[in-house]
């Protein structure tokens, strides 16, 4: 997959971290990462003049690239540092996972759509990012490479899927969206012990339902 990289595009990313900034996001990291990852590589053509725009985007199967804000703000809560083993479930476009490995994590990532997956792994690959991509129900999590640091969850959920609690290292973050199919509240799930787990409340989102068996 050949695609340029030009000032121009540059220029965009650092108009659109400024954006992002402006709407409240800190971490250096999360905001570094922003203004590497070529978010216009998702586009089709007919849509590249709005890949840098602070806004979500069809990428067909019914499914969207995340608002930029958005994919920065579930980073951010996230708090990851380099080396850090994060799962994420829904790889959708390819884009959230291409932020997070731009950060040093070690990634690992589920999609549940087929054509996503294989269109998704081939931009993640072509951009030369390190992520471990897998096709599955991300709502069960992956047991075999599990405990995780951070958990990012890029589908609303009606419920927080109690394998994905299980999966979660002692002092690890799970980032998910829960609501209904209009709106959803972005909670960060804490593994204080074993048995132990806090709920945070990071305000309203809008997302595409999380399919699978703790899904929809």
């Amino acid at each position: 997959m050949v695609f340029k990289d030009d000032y121009k595009h540059k220029g965009l990313r650092k108009r659109l971290v400024k954006t992002i900034q402006s709407k409240g996001i800190k971490d250096e990291n999360v905001l570094e990462a922003i203004s590497k990852v070529p978010r216009h590589i998702y586009f089709d053509n007919a849509l590249l003049h709005h890949a840098y725009e602070d806004k979500a985007f069809p990428i067909g199967y019914e499914q969207t690239i995340s608002q930029p804000y958005t994919v920065a703000r579930q980073t951010e809560l996230l708090e990851v540092k380099k080396g850090d083993k994060v799962l994420e479930i829904g790889t959708g476009s390819g884009y959230q996972a291409c932020v997070l490995a731009e950060m040093g994590v070690d990634l690992y990532t589920i999609e549940s759509v087929s054509g996503l997956y294989e269109r998704s792994k081939k931009i993640i690959y072509s951009l030369g990012y390190k992520v471990n991509c897998y096709f599955g129900d991300g709502t069960i999590g992956l047991t075999k490479k599990a405990p995780f640091d951070g958990i990012i969850v890029t589908a609303g959920a009606p419920k927080i899927p109690e394998s994905l609690k299980k999966q979660l290292k002692i002092g690890g973050k799970l980032i998910i969206p829960v609501g209904q199919h209009q709106t959803q509240t972005m909670l960060r799930v804490v593994r204080e012990t074993e048995e132990k787990f806090r709920e945070e409340d990071h305000g309203m989102f809008v997302f595409v339902p999380l399919k699978g068996k703790e899904g929809w």
